[in-house]
């Protein structure tokens, strides 16, 4: 599988493999044992993603999944899109499901290297305020639609970030 070939992390940037682009009202998944994308879900009315969605391929969050990634772009590429990123921060969070399990589910946020408008942004604190604030409440809307608790514990910056990778690294 081509997918196995990605290093998560190199040279500084994270790996991420896009799911779902900016804008879009699809919720787009890669399914491993199909090596395709799948269309998961229709968004409700007014509700689309605020930046491009994906993973770092050959890794493990605590939730089972691959980490999860918001990628900050000037333009939304497309579901498969391998793209280089600088970590900026995570917003470490956990998310009760419908059973009731809780878990962590913890988003990262980086910022593609190819950036032009973003290219300044390197760091947690280089993310306003206002921009934290509204994507923490569109993880905590968009969880809520689908019949789950999406509860931000804080804002924390690359270095724990990094740290969730490194843990969370498949190891061949």
């Amino acid at each position: 599988m081509l997918l196995e070939k990605i290093k998560p992390y190199q040279n500084g940037l994270l790996n991420v493999i896009i799911e779902t682009p900016r804008g879009s009202k699809y919720k787009f998944n890669y399914n491993e044992d199909l090596e395709g994308f799948v269309l998961t879900k229709t968004m409700p009315l007014g509700t689309a993603f605020p930046f491009d969605f994906g993973f770092i391929p050959n890794t493990l969050a605590e939730d089972g999944d691959p980490i999860d990634v918001l990628i900050i772009m000037d333009e939304p590429a497309f579901p498969g899109c391998l793209t280089a990123c600088r970590l900026i921060g995570v917003l470490e969070a956990t998310q009760k499901e419908r059973d009731g399990k809780e878990t962590r589910n913890d988003r990262l946020v980086a910022v593609t290297e190819t950036s032009v408008i973003y290219e300044g942004m390197k760091q947690l604190g280089d993310l306003v305020q206002t921009m934290q604030d509204q994507i923490a409440e569109f993880f905590v809307n968009y969880n809520r639609q689908a019949g789950k608790e999406f509860k931000p514990i804080r804002w924390a910056d690359a270095d724990v970030a990094l740290k969730l990778v490194e843990n969370g690294t498949k190891k061949s």
